[in-house]
């Protein structure tokens, strides 16, 4: 890592400070500092984008597809340091880090193909269905929606900040982009990489900035469209302040995985839970938290998960064989073991785990949850699994659907039927069939339903977002 990071600004480097300190979240030591952006820097981003609007409207996809391979040819050159910077600043396993860099290259790249086939890029639309319409002809068109305010997370800062910047950069929007403040690198290097092309000036700014200048990615009317992702609270709290703009939510949940009876390969389904709830310390908004097992199933699946669970192990994020890292802080890691213990002493069983030290929380299995506690029907957002039995796959589907969440949920079942009713009753944004909610590719529709959040991200599915339709209708005298 570099000593400093600057911020970017109308694709370009700047260095005011250095107040941003970003600590190695495993040892707690300040790895690094970065240029925090004050109301005035942000302001002056807003206006450049819209100068800049014009001339990503006007760039051809030929050359918007070459930002985007530039980004992929680069970031496969950086590899390593973007696996190490992701595995210091977030505390995210070395391994979970490789694997985000592939996933991050994995969006770009897909970006790029898009850029050149636009989804529902536009069609001819015959307008003669009465006489009255008879001499007239149409046809629509996409066009960017213009200047776009995202606020990525924490919990996998490369590939969901591509999310958003990628799909923008392949629909001609220019964007300000606000990393989250625990894990800004990864952000600032995607700029870093951008403003080696020629983008319009004006077409990107990446700001780490605090609270009052973050509500300016949210109010301010020049900017058309606003994608966040992150917790509940803060997501609704900005679509109220939105105004007229359009706003793409990806927030919380509290995954649940269904394992049937039909579903012999217990040790597949184990081992497929062990890394839906505990990879990078469960810190993922469709991280496993609810298992209902079928009662006949219930115990063996018990005994092999608890087993493996307990086989974990847990350290340093930068030792290849660590599994559990730390959680993003202390405070989160305190907020989630009082959870735990709130749990045993209502009458929960502490299957494992359940101990903390500092930001480390042991890889934690509970049974006989009361539904009600916060650990069960909030996002736990750490590594802890509850286990469940039910006797009634009905019975299953209305316990998963009982949430205020809706993002994603897992089924293990070798009925076709069974998969079906799953996909038509459950209440969520993605069900995954043998697989648990954990499970995303980047180019598929993502996002949730209820406080889960609105709209689709997935490249082309944002593409649609960030592109408005427009019409000609053409009257032949």
């Amino acid at each position: 890592m570099q000593d400093q990071y600057p911020f970017y600004l109308a694709n370009q480097p700047e260095q005011p400070n250095a107040d941003l300190e970003v600590t190695d979240k495993f040892t707690g030591d300040v790895a690094t500092r970065v240029a925090m952006a004050s109301p005035g820097d942000i302001d002056r981003a807003i206006g450049a984008a819209v100068d800049a609007a014009e001339p990503m409207r006007k760039m051809r996809a030929y050359e918007r597809q070459a930002v985007l391979d530039h980004c992929v040819k680069r970031f496969r050159e950086r590899f390593d340091e973007l696996a190490m910077s992701l595995c210091v600043e977030a505390g995210k396993p070395i391994k979970d880090s490789r694997g985000e860099v592939s996933r991050l290259i994995d969006t770009f790249r897909i970006a790029a193909e898009e850029s050149v086939r636009l989804p529902g890029a536009g069609d001819v639309m015959p307008m003669d269905i009465s006489e009255r319409a008879g001499n007239y002809r149409g046809q629509w068109k996409r066009v960017p929606i213009g200047p776009c305010s995202f606020i990525s997370p924490f919990n996998f800062p490369l590939n969901l900040a591509a999310h958003k910047v990628a799909p923008a950069l392949a629909a001609g929007c220019p964007f300000i982009l606000k990393p989250a403040s625990l894990t800004p690198i990864g952000a600032i290097i995607i700029g870093e990489t951008l403003a080696e092309t020629d983008l319009p000036n004006g077409a990107f700014s990446i700001l780490p900035c605090r609270r009052d200048g973050a509500d300016l990615f949210t109010t301010d009317d020049r900017l058309k469209l606003l994608s966040f992702t992150g917790s509940p609270e803060v997501g609704w709290q900005l679509k109220a302040k939105a105004g007229k703009k359009p706003v793409i939510l990806e927030l919380g949940g509290n995954a649940a995985c269904i394992v049937d009876e039909t579903w012999d390969d217990l040790d597949d389904a184990v081992s497929r839970m062990i890394v839906g709830a505990f990879y990078q310390s469960g810190q993922s908004c469709i991280g496993v938290q609810r298992i209902l097992l079928h009662t006949s199933i219930y115990d063996t699946f018990k005994d092999k998960f608890v087993a493996a669970t307990k086989a974990l192990k847990a350290g340093d994020p930068k030792d290849e064989e660590t599994f559990i890292g730390p959680m993003i802080s202390e405070k989160e890691a305190t907020r989630l073991h009082g959870w735990v213990t709130e749990a045993v002493n209502n009458g929960a069983t502490l299957l494992c785990g359940g101990d903390r030290d500092g930001a480390m929380l042991q890889a934690t299995v509970l049974e006989n949850v009361d539904p009600k506690l916060d650990v069960s029907c909030q996002e736990a957002f750490g590594p802890v699994a509850l286990l469940d039995k039910f006797d009634d796959f009905d019975e299953a589907i209305a316990r998963v659907n009982n949430s205020v969440f809706g993002l994603q949920a897992g089924v293990f079942t070798r009925d076709l039927y069974r998969a079906n009713q799953a996909w038509d009753d459950l209440d969520v944004g993605g069900v995954v069939i043998g697989d648990v909610p954990s499970w995303r590719v980047d180019h598929m529709p993502y996002g949730g339903v209820k406080d889960s959040g609105l709209g689709r991200e997935g490249i082309r599915w944002a593409i649609e977002d960030m592109t408005e339709v427009r019409l000609m209708v053409t009257r032949t005298p």
